[in-house]
């Protein structure tokens, strides 16, 4: 029988025995039917023609053959593949081991770069991009709303879960009722649960008293979310119906830390703000937040608010305290849903609860994935950390290629080599791919080192994150499969991209010239060109890098020093604060009133002190109050804005406020009295001209208290250092929690454990919020320009490092490379002084050109910072100038070694060397 072609095709792809047995085995059964056929009285043509027929399915055996056999194939390549990927990374580690040295450099610098990439993206990840940690978190989306103007019957309540910024009228606090209204849209929901906190509560029952964070959830909250109890139960819809017994649920670590882990705690009752509450479970190890960056210790039912003695109201539907979040039913899109309830929420603000608005103010409701919608400390630190993560970039692309450049002089050393390889008959891709090799598998094991080192870096920032903040921060900085996937990628990169410039060059190698003359001449005659200028070319390109590392870092160090410069209005130095609220206790005002006077007394007699006094807010701490109130005299100019701040006794003489006019508020001064002070630039808006000393202002309500203007102080800072100064009004103070100021003669830090004992022997169940200096306030405000100055500058000595390595580098080996033409220079009278001024001119030359690049990359990439500056342009001509100043005295001294030595060349060895 003739050969079928498709055979011939299986002797190509299954090699001769497989293919062999094939046909054999088709030509067996083949030549069987046509015997059987024979043996039955066909004759010999007929039976090979019915043997054909029946056999007609031959093709699709010969098809499975030829798959069978591709298959082989295909198996046989990888074996081969990997085979030699095996031998070229065996030579690449002998290759390597012969040079410790010069590996250890290259090993250090690239685990320098990729371990600050991975640990600043550690940080991206726990901060932007991991998702919550419940049940199927793409199925959960949080309603906002906006409108152009804001409502102007509503009260806000928020806790920077969502982007609530009333000067941007959008938000996502809803009042109680409409709530309710979302959950019984059952259509689109199946589940909707709503939130706020939060709150810091005074519990006691638990050993010493101290503050939890607790929040109020609805009793739908854990079973929307779906996370379930590890002891116990969690909240139910049943606990939120009126008359329910007071439950509170603990978080997993909080169990661990406050109770032990003790399994006797669920039955247990506790007092949070003087209210009995009763543990009833404790949330699974996994649940750790709902809002990035926010920790949790407790949750209570939302209808205890007033057993918490806090203000918000289930029934008034112009009271907006509550976010919601609520889980899409299968088959019901985000936009169908974001449709349905838009219309709900129309019809309910302009014919239910009046809220201030009409249909000119364009108010809508959007539905937004929880995954962007609760944006917490995201809002705060996305920017600094998405900046971070570029300057950390631009770190790793001066490593590459400060390694970029010693490996292509290292290429230079082996081109005899290279050229031996590829006159034996290898491949220019063979070569390529050897040297590819050598690349990646420094690459990897400085990824494998500075995963290492990560860690640490991550430990430290995430440390300095939680030291400049109150409340508890919570950032798990785990390694998850993203960021093993960010190192594995990095290092990938980063091999490739520092070695192919090297495997390139070493596979254009001249075979003739390398293997005719000796490794100086065919080094000096193919060195003039290509790899000389790719090697300045790299030096040019790290120092541009630098360059604008460095503009940002000193930009921000500026901005730093500029802050720190502003003159707030009161001394902040030597100044202890703590917060108390024995309110949460259960105090009467009568109580709160003697508290405080007692514990001023015992604080100002203690050594070291001397004056005490309070206010409900500290200056310089992040906080705000404030009121829209009417000035006697400025009726047309209607409500005006008025920052306040209620204070207690001897505040100015405390906090060093100077006064201007008038008295000062005294022990008679209480509520009833209705005497104010106010600032300068209250006087200057309001008082149009006029003697300030008793004018009235009241509120927008006719019932609002009048106050008396008795006296006038100095302007202050009040939240932020970076605001203009406001009008402002100082109260006394009524009973409310307060913020005592402790002024000593003495460094505070020493005096602050005696602070804590003085307050504990007058009340020993009353906790202290927050003890620091006033100091440590201002450095928490300023938490970001910090964070980035500092990291900026860390990152910008180590790119001014690597380059000034490559730039050395560099220069060392041309003079190396030009030993014999500068042996002949000196030999025929060069004076020392000209051959090592070639040696700095051209290094000036390199770092001149790459400043010069860095500056024009720099003002464009300065722009980003500007959110972060303060009174300093992106394009101060100053920095630029001290920056590039900076970077051509480094570059000066990374050339004075090479040019030593190029200098003491000794011309008689220099001619006889090859």
């Amino acid at each position: 029988m003739k050969m079928n072609p498709k055979w011939r095709r299986y002797d190509r792809l299954m090699g001769p025995d497989t293919a062999g047995d094939v046909r054999a085995e088709l030509r067996f059964h083949l030549e069987a039917k046509v015997d059987e056929l024979m043996a039955q009285g066909w004759s010999a043509e007929e039976a090979r023609r019915e043997a054909e027929r029946v056999f007609g399915d031959l093709r699709a055996v010969q098809g499975v053959g030829e798959r069978i056999g591709e298959r082989m194939e295909r198996r046989r390549r990888w074996r081969e593949y990997w085979s030699d990927a095996v031998r070229d990374v065996r030579y690449a580690v002998r290759i390597l081991a012969k040079s410790p040295g010069f590996t250890a450099v290259i090993v250090l610098t690239l685990a320098l770069g990729i371990g600050a990439n991975t640990a600043i993206f550690t940080l991206v990840n726990a901060v932007l991009l991991q998702s919550i940690p419940v049940l199927d978190p793409q199925q959960l989306a949080v309603p906002q709303w906006s409108a152009r103007n804001e409502p102007r019957k509503v009260g806000f309540h928020t806790f920077g879960d969502c982007s609530d910024n009333r000067e941007d009228t959008e938000g996502c606090a809803f009042s109680y009722s409409m709530f309710q209204e979302f959950q019984r849209q059952r259509n689109l929901f199946t589940d909707t649960a709503a939130f706020i906190g939060p709150y810091q509560m005074d519990l006691s029952g638990n050993g010493a008293a101290a503050i939890a964070q607790g929040e109020l959830v609805s009793g739908s909250y854990f079973q929307t979310l779906g996370v379930s109890a590890v002891l116990g139960r969690t909240l139910m819809p049943e606990d939120e119906k009126p008359g329910a017994l007071s439950v509170a649920v603990l978080d997993y670590g909080y169990w661990q830390r406050a109770f032990g882990g003790s399994p006797a705690a669920i039955g247990r009752t506790i007092h949070l703000n003087h209210a009995a509450f009763t543990i009833v479970g404790v949330t699974e190890p996994e649940f750790t937040r709902l809002t990035p960056g926010k920790a949790v210790d407790l949750w209570v039912s939302v209808n205890q608010t007033s057993a918490l003695g806090l203000k918000q109201s289930l029934t008034d539907a112009t009271d907006w305290w509550l976010v919601v979040v609520g889980r899409l039913r299968p088959g019901v899109s985000r936009a169908q849903a974001q449709g349905a309830l838009n219309a709900l929420y129309l019809n309910e603000i302009f014919h239910g609860a009046k809220v201030g608005w009409d249909f000119t103010d364009n108010p809508r409701l959007t539905l937004e994935p929880a995954q962007v919608a609760l944006t917490g400390i995201r809002s705060m630190y996305g920017k600094p950390l998405l900046l971070l993560m570029a300057a950390v970039g631009l770190i790793l692309l001066i490593a590459c290629a400060n390694v970029a450049g010693l490996m292509l002089a290292r290429a230079t050393v082996r081109e005899r080599e290279m050229a031996v390889r590829l006159a034996m008959g290898a491949a220019k891709r063979r070569v390529v791919r050897q040297l590819l090799t050598e690349s990646l598998l420094v690459s990897c094991i400085g990824a494998a080192l500075g995963a290492i080192l990560a860690p640490v870096g991550v430990s430290s920032l995430a440390a300095f994150f939680a030291k400049n903040t109150y409340s508890a921060l919570y950032l798990d900085l785990h390694v998850d499969a993203r960021v093993l996937l960010f190192t594995i990628a990095a290092a990938l990169l980063t091999g490739i991209g520092f070695g192919l410039a090297p495997a390139f060059r070493g596979a254009r190698t001249g075979v003739t010239e390398q293997l005719k003359g000796n490794t100086t001449t065919a080094a000096t005659t193919h060195g003039r060109g290509r790899m000389v200028g790719l090697g300045s070319a790299l030096v040019v390109l790290q120092v541009t890098l630098s360059m604008i590392v460095l503009s940002g870092a000193a930009l921000l160090l500026r901005t730093l020093d500029n802050l720190h410069k502003i003159e707030p209005g009161f001394d902040t130095h030597n100044l202890i604060l703590f917060g108390i609220n024995p309110k949460l206790a259960g105090d009467t005002d009568a109580q709160i009133h003697e508290l405080y006077t007692t514990l001023q007394s015992k604080l100002a007699a203690l050594p070291g002190v001397t004056s005490v006094s309070y206010s409900s807010e500290a200056l310089l701490d992040g906080g705000y109050s404030g009121r829209n109130v009417r000035v006697e005299g400025l009726a047309s100019k209607g409500l005006v804005p008025v920052q306040t701040l209620s204070v207690g006794p001897d505040y100015f003489q405390t906090m060093k406020i100077p006064l201007l006019e008038g008295r000062l508020l005294g022990e008679a001064d209480t509520d009833a009295t209705g005497h104010v002070l106010v600032n300068r630039i209250f006087v200057q808006e309001y008082a149009s001209g006029r003697n300030p000393l008793g004018l009235h202002f009241s509120g927008r309500r006719p019932d609002d208290p009048q106050w008396e203007i008795v006296g006038v102080v100095g302007d202050t800072k009040f939240g932020f250092l970076r605001r203009d100064d406001q009008p402002m009004a100082y109260m006394p103070l009524a009973s409310e929690g307060a913020t005592f100021a402790v002024r000593t003669g003495i460094a505070p830090a020493a005096l602050m454990p005696t602070v804590r004992n003085a307050v504990n022997s007058v009340d020993p169940n009353l906790p202290i919020v927050r003890l620091r200096t006033q100091t440590d306030s201002i450095d928490r405000l300023l938490f970001n320009e910090r964070l980035m100055a500092r990291l900026l500058s860390l990152f910008a000595a180590v790119g001014l490092a690597l380059a000034c390595i490559g730039l050395y580098g560099l220069l060392a080996y041309e003079v190396g490379r030009r030993t014999r033409e500068i042996g002949i220079r000196t030999a025929l009278g060069a004076q020392r002084r000209h051959i090592a001024s070639i040696v700095v001119r051209r290094g000036i030359v390199l770092v001149v050109a790459g400043a010069l690049g860095g500056c024009i990359a720099a003002l464009a990439v300065t722009r980003l910072l500007t959110s972060l500056l303060y009174d300093v342009k992106p394009a101060d001509p100053l920095t630029f100038a001290l920056t590039a100043g900076l970077l051509l005295l480094v570059g000066i001294m990374a050339c004075l070694l090479p040019a030593r030595r190029a200098a003491t060349v000794d011309p008689m060895q220099a001619l006889r060397s090859e």
